[in-house]
């Protein structure tokens, strides 16, 4: 499982510094982002660097996963009553509509939430730092941490992993 790791860094310059440094260290290129104020992403940072501004994805993700428990819960109950008579196919067809409704529900919820990042270091954003965030497994995150910080990037105290991993 991938784990995440927030740095702050003073401008753009030294984040983009940072994200070659990373990459350096062995971080893939789909495991570097960066967050900033809106009016610093838009005009200076490049659209695949930019982190998600919602928590969209990881929501549904986690909501599909709640349904699809909550529809295998109820079907696997319904085929307990008799007089309803539901079959395994009934209970394959209430947990993919629990996961379906779970996820659709869970994930417009999320796109009304700012990611975890944005939402834990909104100060640091507004006072016109860019963040680093890089994922990726322990041994090479450590390796990133000690070359990050000796380059003058400040590690933030972030302890949750990857969403996606």
């Amino acid at each position: 499982m991938k784990s995440r790791l927030v740095f702050s860094t003073v401008d753009v310059t030294s984040a983009t510094q940072a994200v070659a440094i990373a990459r350096k260290q062995g971080i893939a290129e789909g495991d570097l982002s960066l967050i900033a104020r809106s009016d610093i992403q838009l005009e200076r940072i490049p659209e695949q660097r930019t982190e998600a501004r919602t928590d969209f994805m990881p929501a549904a993700l986690r909501g599909a996963g709640y349904g699809g428990a909550a529809g295998l819960l109820a079907g696997l109950a319904a085929t307990v009553i008799a007089p309803l008579g539901l079959t395994l196919a009934g209970v394959a067809a209430t947990t993919l509509a629990g996961t379906l409704v779970g996820g659709w529900a869970s994930s417009l919820m999320g796109a009304a939430l700012p990611d975890p990042v944005r939402r834990k270091f909104e100060a640091e954003i507004e006072a016109g730092r860019v963040l680093v965030v890089i994922d990726g497994e322990d041994e090479i995150l450590e390796r990133a941490r000690q070359a990050l910080v000796a380059a003058g990037a400040v590690q933030l105290d972030y302890d949750a992993p990857s969403a996606l991993s």
